[in-house]
């Protein structure tokens, strides 16, 4: 079977897991949205099976799963319209087959350069920030203490942050210097998210400067993995960054 085939195969099953979880009892939301993770992580493993390597069961083959699972969370939350949930469920289908192609050039292109690398970083970077932003919003959606907030928020987006800055060199290893970056990276967004907690904004504003936070410190942490680092670098992120702040302190409303 080509790997095209094995990718739009998974994604009818996931999409088709999504739609459901939706039908299980809320008593058992939890459980359902841990296994439909579990079942996206194996789907994705057989979709992705050629060539993996040791390391990218843990770079490669999470991707998709969490997106899924985000997704999962997220659907919940939505309101009970046939077409919103319908629309939702295509939007997902697409979103995981990209997913899918993506988390394929990466594995593919270790140790070469392919045309379509490019590509396949800013849809990584898309689905990552997507991804975060649905899984903030949902995690602080459930009304958590401000601690519980940080430990889920940093499980989540530590395999996210880890991922994305692997892609940025493809090596056959995970180094010393992802991990350190990823793990500082995680908790600077678990202290930030947690310090947020306490703070009258709403769910989604707080999940859109979370988002923000993840894309500026991405782009610094690409530019400098790189070695493409320069001052006027710095200079456009940092306007970013408060442009993001004045924006989210003087137009984001209050709950």
């Amino acid at each position: 079977m080509r790997r095209r085939e094995k990718f739009v195969i998974a994604s009818v099953l996931l999409s088709l897991g999504l739609l459901g979880v939706q039908y299980v009892s809320l008593d058992f939301r939890y459980w359902a949205i841990g296994l439909f993770l579990v079942v996206s992580y194996l789907i994705s493993a057989w979709a992705l099976a050629d060539d993996l390597q040791p390391h990218e069961w843990l770079t490669v083959v999470p991707f998709p799963a969490l997106y899924a699972s985000s997704v999962g969370w997220f659907y919940f939350l939505l309101p009970d319209g046939i077409m919103s949930k319908f629309v939702l469920l295509a939007v997902f289908g697409v979103g995981v087959y990209a997913l899918f192609l993506t988390s394929n050039i990466y594995s593919v292109a270790k140790g070469r350069t392919i045309q379509l690398l490019h590509a396949a970083y800013a849809i990584g970077l898309l689905f990552t920030l997507v991804t975060s932003l649905l899984f903030t919003n949902t995690i602080f959606g459930l009304r958590m203490p401000f601690y519980l907030n940080g430990l889920f928020l940093g499980l989540v987006h530590f395999p996210l942050i880890l991922m994305s800055l692997w892609s940025v060199s493809l090596e056959d290893y995970i180094s010393g210097e992802i991990l350190l970056l990823s793990s500082c990276l995680t908790l600077f967004l678990i202290e930030l998210t947690m310090a947020l907690s306490f703070f009258p904004f709403s769910v989604w504003n707080i999940a859109l400067f979370a988002m923000a936070f993840i894309y500026v410190s991405l782009g610094i942490l690409h530019s400098f993995l790189k070695e493409r680092l320069f001052e006027s670098t710095l200079r456009e992120y940092s306007l970013v960054s408060v442009f993001i702040l004045i924006m989210f302190i003087t137009l984001f409303p209050y709950k």
